[in-house]
């Protein structure tokens, strides 16, 4: 009888350590994704719906859209282990990686993703040593191409943003307007904005004086909560169906047009992102702890 009940009883252990067993695994198949440019649950949807379907499908894990009102937030929220995945871009990434230390998972690539610093054709303007003592308009604070990019490039063709030239954050069609009456000599753009302002100001030949580097690329992290294994599974979901989930990103009909021609990069590394950290220091703010404009 006695064995009989020890019997049951390890049965019975057996069976609860499975069922916990299952529990657990079933918890650790949930991945909370929050995206950091696109603002409430709507939006969110509206761009990565399809995304969200074909990641859940090829990953066997469910995914879940997690809307964050700010870059802040978001932060907060991969702390907390409210999020378990973020897309961000580039000028972010340094900053969660201070925060967070979260893990990169893949690179969204963004084809001639780079800033300009651009003046009209008969401003006088022919390189941006011309621009010294005057005014040039970027983007806003923060923005790693609008702002961010151009600005280093004056730093890095030798002008001290601030001291050499003066900085102002303008709208960029009404930075071209400015250009047009001479109280701005130049603009910071990105290599996607020249072709929309053509259009919108026929008027105006552009000419862009300076290109900068190509951008390192959005990025997908995961939280230090994640366990390795699940980041190490994501990736090889990436690697094994990158053309259905690129399709599925362009599905996106508003913001995710800026990945047209995107691949997914796997093996991106933290030292791809030193140049984001040098714009932050030619800004004041070594700590990439912050977010600029914030």
């Amino acid at each position: 009888m006695n064995s009989t009940r020890r019997l049951v009883s390890i049965a019975a252990v057996l069976s609860l350590t499975a069922l916990t067993s299952v529990h657990a695994q079933a918890q650790t198949q949930v991945l909370r994704l929050a995206v950091t440019d696109i603002v409430g649950l709507e939006n969110l949807q509206r761009e990565y719906a399809g995304f969200q379907k074909i990641l859940t499908e090829k990953s066997g894990m469910t995914v879940e859209l997690f809307p964050v009102p700010n870059r802040t937030a978001a932060v907060e929220a991969l702390n907390a282990k409210k999020v378990d995945l973020v897309l961000t871009g580039p000028a972010e990434y340094v900053v969660f990686k201070k925060r967070t230390d979260a893990k990169l998972v893949v690179g969204f690539s963004r084809p001639e993703y780079y800033g300009s610093v651009v003046t009209m054709l008969g401003s006088g303007i022919d390189g941006v040593q011309d621009l010294k003592g005057k005014k040039v308009g970027l983007g806003d604070v923060g923005s790693t191409s609008r702002h961010l990019s151009p600005i280093q490039v004056l730093a890095d063709l030798g002008l001290q943003p601030g001291k050499d030239v003066q900085i102002m954050h303008i709208n960029r069609n009404v930075a071209v307007e400015a250009m047009k009456r001479g109280d701005l000599a130049a603009i910071g753009i990105n290599r996607t904005d020249l072709p929309g302002l053509s259009k919108r100001h026929p008027d105006v030949v552009f000419k862009v004086i300076a290109r900068g580097r190509d951008l390192p690329n959005d990025v997908l992290l995961a939280g230090k909560h994640v366990p390795d294994e699940v980041t190490a599974k994501m990736k090889k979901v990436f690697s094994d169906n990158s053309e259905a989930l690129i399709a599925a990103v362009l599905l996106g009909p508003d913001e995710n047009q800026k990945f047209q021609g995107m691949k997914f990069i796997p093996n991106i590394a933290d030292k791809d992102y030193d140049y984001i950290r040098k714009m932050y220091v030619t800004i004041g703010q070594p700590q990439y702890s912050t977010f600029v404009g914030d």
